[in-house]
């Protein structure tokens, strides 16, 4: 890829919007050449600011990783912001950017997107086989809504405008730049900051949501950065040797799953809380498991590097600054 090409980020500031510009500057483009706007300065839910931004700025690649995102408790209190803006931010970018000439872009969507008992490890061709999970069963919905728009360009626009869009499904992410909210974070911040503020407490014990044995896989946001920049300069030739055209999204995984419970004890060994650890079995425990599959990945020359214990300690530095900030 040119080092001087005009790439969009859309959610810099995000956990994985930040760490894609972080993996585009060690590859060699200057931050001129990588285009951002703030939440402030282009609400990506007004489509007239977005198709007037893609005309002035005409970007030659775009990262989609904006979102509305959060946790369970969030997912279910929120799920009419959930999904309006997720389905806007998608459709406005998407669409502002065939408009504008754009024959790469990259949309981030989720794990959630497979159904709730899906065969574990969840495979690509699992979308679309059952019933979502319904704790984050909007949000689900919009991010299929991505992918299947990413594909119906590619159907009617690939040969004629040479359109090339496509989908990345990461699992479950963490790292710098993560959202610490003590109540619509997602597990590993929400473990993080209750481990804290529990060791600075000198609490004698931590409650955790649910029975703590549902197993879910995390993967270290640097290590998603750097898969999907691969994912996008991958030539088209070779993409499409690996997927279909109404089943064209790549799985991001780490390969390897814990339960709620150990990823609770991980968190409390690196910050160095001591005390007990309970479970609450009233709350909801979400999805029994969600390990990807991520042969097709693999297979296309990439798989993650930044184990979960390393990865933790990246992540509890940062939400010390965060704190202190």
């Amino acid at each position: 890829m040119n080092r001087h090409t005009k790439i969009y980020v859309a959610g810099h500031r995000g956990m994985v919007g930040s760490a894609i510009v972080r993996q585009l500057q060690s590859q060699g483009h200057q931050a001129s050449d990588i285009i951002t706007r703030t939440h402030a300065e282009l609400d990506l839910t007004n489509q007239m600011a977005v198709n007037d931004f893609f005309a002035t700025e005409q970007p030659e690649q775009v990262y989609l990783a904006a979102a509305r995102v959060g946790g369970i408790y969030a997912n279910n209190a929120y799920p009419a912001e959930f999904i309006y803006q997720n389905l806007m931010i998608q459709a406005n970018v998407i669409d502002a950017a065939f408009r504008n000439g754009v024959r790469k872009l990259l949309f981030l969507g989720s794990s959630c997107i497979y159904p709730k008992l899906a065969e574990q490890p969840m495979r690509e061709t699992a979308l679309l086989t059952g019933t979502l999970e319904s704790t984050n069963e909007p949000y689900a919905v919009a991010k299929i809504a991505g992918i299947k728009l990413c594909e119906s360009y590619n159907r009617q626009y690939g040969q004629s405008h040479g359109v090339d869009y496509r989908s990345v499904m990461p699992t479950n992410l963490y790292g710098p730049g993560d959202n610490y909210h003590p109540e619509n974070s997602h597990v590993i911040p929400a473990l993080i900051r209750r481990f804290h503020e529990a060791k600075i407490n000198q609490s004698p014990s931590v409650t955790i949501w649910g029975t703590g044995t549902p197993r879910r896989e995390f993967l270290y946001v640097d290590d998603m950065a750097a898969a999907s920049v691969h994912v996008m300069n991958l030539s088209q030739t070779v993409y499409s040797q690996y997927t279909l055209p109404m089943l064209s999204h790549i799985n991001v995984g780490y390969g390897e799953d814990v339960t709620i419970l150990q990823v609770a004890e991980a968190v409390a060994r690196t910050v160095g809380y001591t005390g007990s650890i309970e479970t609450d079995p009233s709350k909801p425990d979400g999805t029994p498991r969600k390990l990807m599959d991520s042969t097709r990945l693999r297979d296309l020359g990439w798989q993650a590097q930044v184990h979960l214990d390393v990865g933790l300690k990246s992540a509890y530095e940062d939400f010390l600054a965060y704190c202190s900030a």
